[in-house]
Order: structure tokens, then sequence, then C-alpha cells
């Protein structure tokens, strides 16, 4: 069974930082890409980070460009969010996900891996 249970989440002040977790199991982490959506009230899912662990080729939403960074360990199947200077419009549930990487990168959200978690909170407050 696939699962990806996300972590650390919280409440910042703008400007400030948080680093997501994401623990991954039941698939191989390998083949398929692996990363983070969000999704703030009132508005769609987005994909905003996804990482290749074959290459490590990686990608970014504009809206966090040179802001947020992913990573991953592949020994502890674990993929990581680091957010630096946060914002306000930062503030949405984040979602760890795992699929093709158009998973990401397109919409509608098509081919993923499992189903949605619970996500974990960030809250940016100005």
């Amino acid at each position: 069974e696939v699962q990806l249970v996300e972590s650390g989440g919280g409440l910042v002040q703008a400007g400030g930082s948080l680093r997501l977790s994401c623990a991954a199991s039941g698939f191989t982490f390998d083949d398929y890409a692996i990363g983070w959506f969000r999704q703030a009230p009132g508005k769609e899912r987005e994909g905003v980070s996804c990482i290749n662990s074959i290459d490590g080729s990686t990608y970014y939403a504009d809206s966090v460009k040179g802001r947020f960074t992913i990573s991953e360990d592949n020994a502890k199947n674990t993929v990581y969010l680091q957010m630096n200077s946060l914002k306000p419009e930062d503030t949405a549930i984040y979602y760890c996900a795992a699929g093709e990487w158009s998973l990401f990168t397109t919409t509608p959200t098509t081919g993923l891996l499992g189903s949605w978690g619970q996500g974990t909170q960030v809250t940016v407050s100005s």
C-alpha cells in the first residue's frame, strides 16, 4: 500500500522558514517523481515542486522558485521541502505526492500514485 506521510507544517511569520518532510513507503522510490502540492482555501491544488530520484532533476512552480528547495534521503525514503522567505500567500495545506513527472507540472492533475493524504498545514502570518 502506498503511503506518504507529511509533517513539519506550522505557523510562521512572513520571512520565516519551515521544513516539510514526507516519509514514503509501499512503492519503489526511484520509479517515480515525488514532491509537493499545496491547496489554499478556495483555490485548486497546485504542484509546487518535485524531484526525480534517478537523475536528481527538480521542478519548482514559478511562485516558489528561489525560495523553496526540495531534497531527498533515499536511504530513508524521505523527501524534504525547505521553505525560506515565506509569504502569506504560501499559506495552504501541503500534500506529498508521487507519480509521473507530469503529475506535478501539468493540469489537470492526473497519474497520482495512491491517494491524497491529510497533508500538513502551513500558515504564514503577515
